[in-house]
């Protein structure tokens, strides 16, 4: 009787707990007690029933079927079942898709014109790593190895670094996904700025090593998506993701501002842009830069920076300026007037190294040198 009325009583409970992390569902009951010896699985990999297609699969599906997400107060597996190294090397056909199933999506995210390597190549140094450091498997598996596209790797890992309580992932991530995989510029100019970053900062060590820990290329790419949504009049949710990227990154950038391709925010920290700035493209700015109004002006009020720029740790750019290409402003400079092309200016106020009349011309682009200190005996007797 008693097992009898044990049996009708679990038939009532639901088979999972829905209080529980719904990326580790485990059974309510262990039901090892009815029984003398240990059960077979209620639910083995191969027997797992079919989950249905929905018509958005999110980031949360796929981290429902992984099997590294186990409940630690659930039945335990042994360790030595999954060989994290070996689990990742397989093309993981077996796993529910991270992309979503959407009639506006492209029907290939992977193959594009100018750089499909660039995604291998990120893929082969996370393989690489795992073998250096078999703890970050799951880590690497869940953000790049189980996606098949640049695009989806990218949203996801937005997704879990911008989310919150109030603001799921899942649902950031079909928003990023929709709108990284319906146009290919912001996904060429995430390529673009993940070369300026390795070739430009002397920390990176390998483009994976941007792609999941540098925030200054994070919160680039995060306004990429806020500016295509400001674009298309979604302002709302443009300025949440504006909010939420300064927040976590501590890098605020205006939805409405315009920056091109090939950006660096070396280390990023306390970088402000206002709305009608304009970036140009191989662009190098430093942390603790500003690229603000004047506090009186309205309408087009902030600066515009050509290509080529260099802009120091510290900086201040003020008003609707001018910053001509290849020009570099030293650190701590305060700019209040246009800087020509090609040519220095530091202090506060900024001046021109070599005087206005004939100032001295760079003959290298700074953003991509990123030397903070040539011609620093024309304009400082400093010594120390």
């Amino acid at each position: 009787m008693t097992i009898l009325a044990l049996s009708i009583y679990t038939a009532a409970l639901p088979l999972y707990n829905s209080h529980s992390n719904p990326q580790n569902l485990t059974p309510r009951l262990s039901m090892s007690a009815c029984f003398s010896r240990s059960p077979e699985p209620i639910f083995s990999h191969s027997r797992q029933p079919k989950m249905p297609t929905s018509i958005h699969s999110s980031r949360t599906d796929t981290a429902r079927t992984a099997p590294f997400s186990r409940d630690p107060n659930g039945p335990q597996i042994d360790d030595h079942v999954f060989d994290y190294a070996k689990f990742c090397r397989p093309s993981f056909s077996d796993l529910v898709s991270c992309v979503p199933i959407c009639e506006n999506q492209p029907k290939t995210l992977n193959h594009d014109e100018d750089g499909g390597d660039l995604w291998l190549r990120l893929k082969d140094e996370a393989r690489s790593d795992i073998e250096q450091e078999p703890i970050l498997s799951n880590f690497y598996f869940s953000s790049i190895l189980c996606h098949d596209s640049l695009a989806s790797a990218l949203a996801n890992h937005l997704s879990i670094k911008l989310s919150n309580s109030s603001l799921p992932c899942g649902t950031l991530y079909d928003l990023f996904l929709g709108v990284v995989a319906g146009d290919q510029e912001i996904i060429k100019a995430v390529k673009d700025d993940l070369r300026a970053v390795k070739e430009r900062d002397p920390a990176c060590i390998s483009y994976v090593h941007c792609f999941v820990n540098f925030k200054g290329f994070l919160a680039c790419q995060a306004h990429r998506i806020a500016h295509k949504l400001w674009s298309q009049g979604r302002k709302i949710l443009a300025i949440l993701i504006q909010n939420r990227a300064s927040e976590v990154f501590a890098v605020d950038i205006h939805p409405g501002a315009r920056i091109g391709r090939g950006i660096l925010l070396d280390h990023a920290t306390g970088v402000v842009i206002g709305e009608t700035a304009v970036i140009g493209d191989n662009v190098s700015i430093l942390h603790n830069v500003t690229l603000g109004g004047t506090g009186k002006a309205c309408g087009n009020r902030h600066p515009k920076i050509g290509d080529g720029v260099l802009i120091g740790a510290g900086t201040c750019v003020l008003g609707n300026v001018r910053i001509g290409d290849g020009a570099k402003i030293g650190a701590g400079s305060v700019v209040l007037k246009p800087v020509p092309p090609r040519t220095t200016a530091v202090g506060n106020p900024a001046r021109l190294v070599g005087g206005k009349e004939n100032p001295i011309r760079l003959d290298k682009i700074p953003s991509l040198t990123m030397d903070h200190t040539s011609h620093i005996s024309e304009w400082s007797d400093y010594v120390i």
